[in-house]
């Protein structure tokens, strides 16, 4: 074979590198600056963040925790199941639905119902008509008030005397203690209380339910 021939061979056996040209040199140095930034911003933006967190939790004042009385149900699977409540997001409001009823009688309703079965049912607190409150499943553990959300969340069961649903000043003054000091514990914004009702459209509690500015007014003092 001859030199010409070796080397025309050779040459249809290997593709020239293809350049790059100096504008897509640009180009790439650009991109990698750009990615290079956006890296560099979120980095900032998180440390702003945490850094904002850390001193709106210094800056917030303590919420001491309301007199109480704890008086924990006995294990059960109707109202104490034991169950882990890992997180919570929500604290929820009820009411009874039994007007006149103490919060020591209703919290005997909730014990009785290992033995009569007739439905689930707790909260991890209840407040009575004169304002004294039981503490009935340790906050580590659900409590059987709000179906889908009994994972996530706290409840408050509030009796009352007015037929028509609302608390008396005791009653009022003792729920908005006692709610400060959960949002406190928990980091949560008043926005995180709800109704019963606010999940699943059930009435509860009742006078809340009926008179929407009074809700509000109520969250307003949180």
């Amino acid at each position: 074979m001859s030199i010409k021939s070796y080397t025309k061979s050779k040459g249809n056996q290997e593709r020239p590198r293809k350049r790059i040209s100096r504008k897509q040199r640009k180009r790439q140095k650009i991109l990698v600056r750009c990615f290079a930034l956006f890296v560099i911003l979120l980095f900032v933006v998180g440390m702003g963040f945490g850094i904002y967190e850390v001193y709106r939790r210094a800056k917030r004042e303590p919420v001491e925790q309301p007199e109480l009385t704890v008086d924990y149900l006995t294990e059960n699977p109707y109202s104490r199941p034991g169950d882990e409540l890992k997180k919570v997001k929500n604290i929820f409001v009820h009411y009874t639905a039994n007007p006149g009823t103490s919060a020591a009688q209703n919290r005997s309703y909730f014990e009785n119902l290992k033995d009569t079965q007739e439905t689930s049912a707790s909260s991890h607190f209840i407040i009575g008509y004169e304002g004294e409150i039981i503490q009935c499943i340790p906050l580590e553990e659900i409590a059987y008030s709000v179906k889908t959300r009994n994972e996530d969340s706290i409840s408050i069961e509030c009796c009352y005397v007015s037929e028509d649903g609302k608390f008396t000043e005791e009653t009022y003054q003792s729920l908005i203690h006692l709610v400060k000091w959960l949002l406190y514990e928990y980091d949560l914004k008043p926005k995180d209380v709800l109704r019963h009702y606010d999940v699943g459209g059930k009435p509860c509690p009742l006078y809340y339910v009926e008179h929407e500015d009074a809700w509000k007014a109520f969250l307003k003092e949180l």
